[in-house]
């Protein structure tokens, strides 16, 4: 590396205090190739519509077969129809009862419609494994019915709106 020390027409050898900018501009140039080559490929993207976060009020009907499910002592599941506890075959003997009850109440399966369909909620422990969980709602959707949802506690201040 070289230094250049000033005019030869001066009698003393006085330093240049200019900056040479020469590997500062090589250094930039070499940064905005990078960033423009790296860019495209951060933004690149497949187009999804996202949910909107927000909580949707549960609309209880008389119909609508509510189950509370915990897990219990040994690994032992605990599910209630209201508030009486069942078993798995008890379950699904209550479901279909439930289901058949309903379609003979509306005049028959081909008057069945979203609106007069009963609706699973289940209400399951934040300590529940998820074979307990799993359990009651493959067990409803065995007896035939078709809507299954959770009912959830919004986390605290949360505001609820409907979509």
């Amino acid at each position: 590396m070289a230094m250049s020390v000033g005019p030869a027409d001066g009698d003393e050898d006085v330093p240049m205090s200019d900056i040479n900018t020469t590997p500062l501009v090589d250094i930039m140039l070499v940064l905005l190739i990078i960033f423009l080559i790296t860019v495209p490929v951060v933004l690149q993207a497949v187009p999804v519509q996202l949910p909107k976060v927000q909580y949707q009020v549960t609309e209880t009907k008389p119909d609508n077969v509510n189950l509370s499910v915990r897990g219990g002592a040994g690994g032992a599941c605990e599910v209630y129809w209201n508030l009486t506890p069942v078993t798995n075959e008890v379950l699904l003997e209550r479901a279909v009862k439930k289901l058949e009850d309903q379609i003979a109440k509306v005049g028959g399966v081909e008057n069945i419609t979203e609106e007069n369909m009963p609706e699973v909620h289940i209400r399951g422990d934040v300590d529940t494994p998820y074979k307990c969980i799993g359990g009651a709602v493959f067990t409803m959707q065995r007896a035939g019915f078709a809507r299954v949802g959770f009912i959830s506690m919004p986390p605290p201040g949360a505001t609820v709106k409907r979509l």
